[in-house]
């Protein structure tokens, strides 16, 4: 069970932290984001080993990152414009997998978990 935290609302260029507790440690895990209308992408994973990687679209502003000793991932989004406004799900999948963003989205692309999910909504 995944348990999410943060998110609300801010103006252009403010910042949040997201947060999800996680069932296990050391497991490989990510953040999607949900646009109506579009599919929902991973924006950003981070491998058993904590090796994170961003998506493109979100590299220098997003940063993911997880507290072992607290089984508690991280997604510190600054810099935020009202494109990154949606809904945030946190993810986990318990076996080992491999992670890969390009320009748009993150991989793998379907965890086994899935957090409840928390709205972010950035305006002009």
């Amino acid at each position: 069970q995944l348990v999410q935290s943060g998110g609300g609302s801010v103006q252009t260029g403010g910042s949040l932290t997201l947060s999800c507790v996680a069932s296990l440690s050391r497991s490989c895990m990510g953040w999607s984001r949900a646009i109506p209308g579009s599919d929902r992408l991973n924006v950003a994973v981070i491998d058993s080993e904590g090796t994170p990687s961003v998506a493109g679209v979100v590299k220098d502003r997003f940063t993911i990152s997880r507290d072992d000793a607290k089984n508690t991932l991280y997604l510190r989004m600054n810099d935020l414009t009202p494109a990154d406004s949606g809904t945030y799900y946190c993810h986990e999948e318990p076996l080992p997998c491999g992670t890969y963003c390009n320009q748009w989205a993150c991989f793998p692309g379907i965890f086994k978990f899935t957090g409840q999910g928390t709205q972010v909504t950035v305006s002009s």
